[in-house]
């Protein structure tokens, strides 16, 4: 009898020890995540597609951009996205095109300086994939647009710093008639569709 509640004993004991050790890890893990990080400007890419006189797709990019979000790698979940575009950094590699994109016929850049996106609602699809809904504004307009996005990896950096960062990738299509953008739709001279390609690595504030 003695030895039996010895033995009990013993295990009662390892088990609060087990338990103990399962909340401590559960409320480091916690208080661990989400955590903010900012989008890296030297490894950013926002471009976009668009069919010109049915003959090939334009591609082009915004050279300028900012933004952060929040991120819960344990979910894994995003948050508290906010990107801010400057809409005269669009380049498509010829000088006239470009102002031509800038002004009222299309980005009205002057008018309208920030393309603006801020997210609202997330969603997982998969381990590594998932749907982000947010407003879009441009021109001035604002409409709700879906992001089709995949993580790609977080981890520390292998240069510099070693700073902690996460890569991502993400697409959309939007409508530009739908922001105010009808110049050269008759006759398909440019797609009313824009693919929109988004690449870019972040890094975790305070890491």
């Amino acid at each position: 009898m003695r030895i039996w509640l010895r033995q009990t004993r013993r295990r009662f004991a390892a088990t609060i020890l087990t338990l103990l050790f399962a909340i401590s890890i559960g409320s480091s893990a916690a208080t661990a995540a989400p955590q903010r990080y900012t989008l890296d400007p030297s490894h950013l890419s926002i471009g976009f597609m668009v069919m010109h006189i049915g003959f090939a797709k334009t591609l082009g990019i915004f050279k300028e951009a900012k933004g952060s979000f929040v991120f819960d790698a344990d979910k894994p979940a995003v948050s508290e996205i906010d990107v801010v575009i400057n809409a005269a950094s669009v380049f498509t590699n010829h000088a006239a095109r470009d102002d031509h994109l800038r002004n009222a016929d299309f980005l009205y850049a002057e008018k309208f300086p920030e393309i603006t996106f801020r997210g609202t609602s997330a969603a997982p699809t998969g381990p590594r994939t998932g749907t982000v809904t947010g407003d879009l504004t441009l021109r001035g307009v604002t409409r709700p647009v879906t992001l089709n996005v995949t993580w790609n990896r977080s981890g520390a950096y292998p240069f510099g710093d070693k700073h902690e960062a996460i890569g991502i990738s993400a697409r959309t299509t939007i409508k530009r008639s739908e922001f105010g953008m009808t110049y050269a739709l008759a006759g398909d001279l440019v797609g009313d569709d824009v693919e929109i390609i988004l690449e870019f690595e972040a890094i975790r504030q305070g890491s």
